[in-house]
């Protein structure tokens, strides 16, 4: 079975947000653990929860994938960067924790007055200081397109992180076709090679998530601008032959657009449907 869904807002509510998300035929929903520019965590309103468990059961929503605010610097060598970085990631997984056995995404970061090297040794003292033995979330590192300083938008950067968390049960990848498309892997034209290299050096069973993000740029111009399904660079058919690779079976996808509505949304979640042929 196909498990896509998309981006929905938690404004209103863990339930009003299950609600949207079966109205379009959605089964996995990505949201903001809170305001993505940072900022303190709404507490968590168990009524609200107690009716989405229900909901989302009910309604076959199997996959939730909770993104950490992108203003976040995990991997800065500035000490005040650093603890609030922890603070947050820490806050969310204790968070997430009512909602056990799902994901939860965060940008790795950038290097900037430092080398990447060090920026991904940062990284990791970050995640082997948040990340616990007995946590139910599996955090997951978002591909980057290497955009300035940015690091994780080379396959074997993010190996060299996955490699020195202690935890390796509780991390892994999501793989977002946009980011991957502007770091200068070309899943359009040689998707097969893409993976081959993925899976000799991060592995294709840490990808636990998958973007499935048309983009408005050409391949590797190090710019994740996000179009409309269908209007960019990559294209559906190219989305499409990635959601029905063998080597994302059984992984969730969620869609990004720009601007996008609840009844654009459904739309594309429609027309990959159409396409699957799981």
């Amino acid at each position: 079975m196909l498990n896509i869904g998309c981006h929905l807002s938690t404004k209103k509510g863990l339930y009003v947000m299950a609600q949207a998300a079966a109205s379009i035929g959605a089964r996995a929903i990505q949201f903001f653990t809170r305001n993505p520019r940072g900022g303190h965590a709404r507490e968590v309103n168990e009524k609200d929860l107690s009716a989405f468990q229900g909901f989302d059961k009910e309604h076959g929503i199997t996959h939730l994938l909770a993104y950490a605010p992108y203003t976040l610097e995990p991997a800065s060598a500035e000490t005040s960067q650093q603890d609030f970085a922890r603070m947050v990631i820490a806050e969310d997984l204790a968070r997430m924790e009512s909602l056990p056995g799902q994901g939860y995404l965060l940008r790795p970061g950038s290097a900037k007055e430092q080398t990447s090297e060090a920026a991904i040794a940062n990284l990791v003292d970050t995640l082997n200081q948040t990340i616990t033995p007995t946590q139910h979330t599996t955090l997951l590192l978002a591909t980057m397109p290497g955009s300035g300083t940015q690091i994780c938008s080379t396959f074997e950067e993010i190996a060299s992180v996955l490699e020195g968390v202690k935890q390796s049960d509780h991390v892994g990848i999501c793989f977002d076709a946009s980011a991957v498309w502007a770091a200068g892997y070309d899943i359009v034209n040689d998707l097969p090679d893409v993976l081959k290299q993925l899976d000799s050096t991060v592995g294709l069973s840490r990808v636990k998530a998958v973007h499935l993000n048309d983009c408005k740029e050409a391949c590797g111009a190090k710019a994740d601008r996000h179009a409309r399904i269908g209007e960019g660079a990559i294209g559906f058919d190219a989305l499409a032959a990635l959601m029905n690779d063998p080597a994302f079976a059984g992984v969730p996808f969620y869609l990004e657009e720009p601007s996008a509505e609840l009844e654009i949304y459904g739309q594309d979640i429609a027309r990959f449907t159409e396409a699957y042929k799981g």
